[in-house]
């Protein structure tokens, strides 16, 4: 079984989403589906479909989660020691070549990426193209528009 990296934050992130899941929404999809018994006929009570596939994702979501957990390799990137190089869960400071641009990124796990909070997954292609990387050196990355080259300004371990 392959693991799956999260950070410490995304681990815990995962762990709150399956404790919701089995503490609030299993129980109150439980309840509507009684509720919805209770009405009688059920070939055709629209509620009591609606419970039953909303008790099909949640019951899926627990059995993803918990899967995810138990195969999941919790990285610190405060523990590491990479001699300055970009590696998973470390917080990488980039300017655009072209135009100059800043930006900064985290590179976390599949499920804990999103481009809003500037947290970039693993397997994407800039994220490919950074490890490895140190400040200073240029990174191509293959975009839609083209190669796009960034430089390294800074890599933390927050």
């Amino acid at each position: 079984m392959s693991k799956i990296p999260l950070t410490i934050v995304g681990a815990e992130l995962l762990r709150q989403e399956l404790h919701n899941l089995k503490t609030v929404e299993r129980p109150s999809v439980i309840n509507a589906i009684s509720e919805a018994r209770a009405q009688g006929d059920l070939s055709e009570n629209a509620e009591y479909e609606a419970a039953k596939e909303r008790q099909s994702f949640v019951e899926g979501r627990i059995v993803e989660l918990e899967f995810k957990l138990g195969s999941a390799q919790v990285i610190d990137p405060k523990t590491l020691n990479p001699d300055g190089r970009c590696v998973f869960g470390t917080t990488v400071v980039l300017e655009d070549v072209n135009n100059g641009d800043v930006v900064t990124y985290q590179i976390v796990g599949d499920d804990e990426a999103d481009i809003k909070k500037r947290k970039i997954s693993i397997s994407s292609p800039i994220a490919r193209a950074l490890i490895g990387k140190s400040s200073g050196d240029v990174a191509e990355v293959q975009a839609p528009g083209g190669v796009r080259e960034y430089e390294v300004v800074e890599v933390q371990y927050v």
